[in-house]
């Protein structure tokens, strides 16, 4: 049977953020930089592009851009929300919300794994899970 892939492409604008600082806090983000981080992190713009499987994700803060390229299904490199490199493994958990567990690739520290999910009502919703602190964050596709 033929996957339905949903579409997660677009420029997306954050709406709503729950308990990220929280998530610094287990990270071991001192409070100098979390308070720097939420502040920057506050109005990321987050730009995907897609090919099928295989998700291209840029999100830019006035203090830094991230970007990911990855195709679920296949381990990648990325790193942690601290900065730790870590690898990645990205799965469909549901027909529209990819689940992805990181694993540090030196050291130890806080088990970590983000999700993206596209809501019916095409809302992008990303977890960010530090052991059992979860980050929710809402984003709506500009126009």
């Amino acid at each position: 049977m033929e996957r339905r892939i949903p579409d997660f492409s677009g420029t997306w604008e954050m709406k709503s953020s729950e308990n990220f600082e929280e998530l610094l806090k287990v990270l071991g983000v001192n409070v100098m930089l979390r308070k720097i981080a939420v502040k920057a992190a506050s109005k990321p713009l987050v730009e995907i592009t897609q090919d099928g499987e295989t998700l291209s994700i840029k999100t830019s803060t006035t203090v830094r851009t991230t970007h990911i390229t990855f195709t679920v299904g296949q381990e990648f490199n990325e790193t942690t929300v601290d900065g730790r490199p870590c690898t990645s493994f990205p799965r469909w958990e549901t027909d529209s919300k990819i689940s992805c567990e990181q694993t540090l690739q030196k050291g130890e520290g806080p088990k970590t794994s983000w999700t993206r999910e596209i809501t019916s009502d095409s809302k992008l919703i990303l977890t960010m899970r530090a052991d059992d602190v979860i980050c929710t964050r809402v984003y709506e596709r500009q126009q």
